[in-house]
């Protein structure tokens, strides 16, 4: 019976003491004469990227063999990171517009 006791006060504590799930972030990137800023995000699986396009052309970010995201003139789009990685992004129509992204598990 002690035995039993013990191992609930243990369980008890153990649970406890365990840190609270992170909260999923939304990270703004604002898009302005052809440039993302900011243009390194640092984010963490589940968290969601707003590209916000204050420019009066069409862009994207699209990474290389993954996800495109349209983002039309004077609007926003978003993208939710599903798996960890190192990826960098461009805007297909104008290749010079250059991000990163690290998303960590």
């Amino acid at each position: 019976m002690k035995a039993a006791m013990y191992g609930a006060a243990v369980a008890a504590l153990l649970l406890g003491s365990a840190a609270a799930p992170s909260q999923a972030e939304t990270i703004k990137v604002t898009i302005d004469r052809l440039v993302y800023a900011p243009a390194e995000i640092a984010a963490k699986v589940g968290d969601e990227i707003e590209w916000i396009n204050k420019d009066a052309l069409v862009h994207t970010a699209t990474v290389e063999g993954g996800a495109d995201v349209l983002l039309p003139a004077k609007k926003s789009g978003s993208l939710l990171l599903q798996e960890p990685g190192s990826f960098d992004y461009i805007c297909r129509y104008h290749p010079n517009m250059k991000g990163h992204i690290t998303v960590q598990p």
